[in-house]
């Protein structure tokens, strides 16, 4: 079958490198499941490495020209090999695994990305491992540490439930059509206690409001929640977002959680 055309407002960049695509695909534990999703395979230079695992491998393409070219390609060699058409953020993906657990992959696209992860958080009690492909800023984002300038809601929500590792930087050059930045590569494993000691839709609020004004101490930013002038005087509100770890979140959320105006 012919090449696939990269698309731009599916914001496709194909990987043309075989030695990194199998790298990607080996990032992956294989513990704690036995199904893996990749999100936008295209030709499936990823999902050729993937197939080779213990594992039964699941792809879900919006485009309709990949998901031929992968029928093509790969359904009639591997029978098991489950093509889902559909939009990741629109899918609900948890049907195809019946309630199991199941890993997620992918080259994602740069124009979705952090989407792609808020929505992986949402379903987070049946993902016990992600991994992939990311513009780079965004990769080291997620990874990042409070004290740093990119820290933010990204790196917070994520390692609240996740131990994130970033692995390694990708060339813009092993793609086509090259994109304009570099890559970078990261591995998510969930947490063994990934139940938060407080209001986790609370958790959420807290983070995203704070970051929101993030030049902006706690005491201002937080403004929206009413907070009684007792607890506003607490230290911990006297500092700006990007200085509190993720254990220090849980502790302020619990405080606010528990404060009476």
């Amino acid at each position: 079958m012919n090449q696939v055309r990269a698309k731009k407002h599916l914001g496709q960049h194909f990987l043309t490198d075989e030695n990194i695509a199998k790298k990607i695909a080996n990032t992956l534990t294989l513990k704690g499941y036995s199904d893996v999703l990749e999100i936008g395979p295209g030709m499936g230079v990823l999902t050729k490495y993937l197939l080779q695992k213990p594992v039964r491998v699941h792809v879900i393409e919006v485009d309709t020209e990949s998901v031929r070219y992968l029928n093509a390609e790969f359904k009639v060699q591997n029978p098991e090999f489950n093509i889902i058409e559909g939009d990741f953020l629109k899918y609900d993906v948890r049907k195809a695994f019946e309630g199991k657990q199941f890993a997620i992959i992918g080259n994602f696209p740069y124009n979705i990305s952090s989407q792609i992860v808020f929505k992986m958080l949402e379903m987070r009690s049946f993902i016990p491992e992600f991994a992939g492909m990311f513009q780079k800023e965004v990769a080291v984002r997620i990874c990042q540490k409070e004290g740093s300038k990119t820290y933010g809601i990204l790196s917070v929500l994520t390692q609240a439930f996740y131990d994130a590792e970033y692995l390694f930087e990708v060339s813009e050059k092993v793609f086509n059509p090259p994109p304009k930045v570099k890559s970078g590569v990261l591995r998510l494993k969930r947490k063994e206690n990934h139940h938060l000691d407080c209001n986790e839709k609370l958790f959420f609020q807290v983070v995203k409001t704070a970051f929101q004004q993030r030049r902006k101490t706690l005491r201002n930013s937080l403004k929206t929640f009413n907070l009684s002038d007792n607890l506003k005087e607490d230290a911990i509100f006297g500092q700006r977002p990007e200085q509190l770890s993720v254990k220090k979140f849980i502790m302020l959320t619990q405080k606010i959680e528990n404060d009476t105006v």
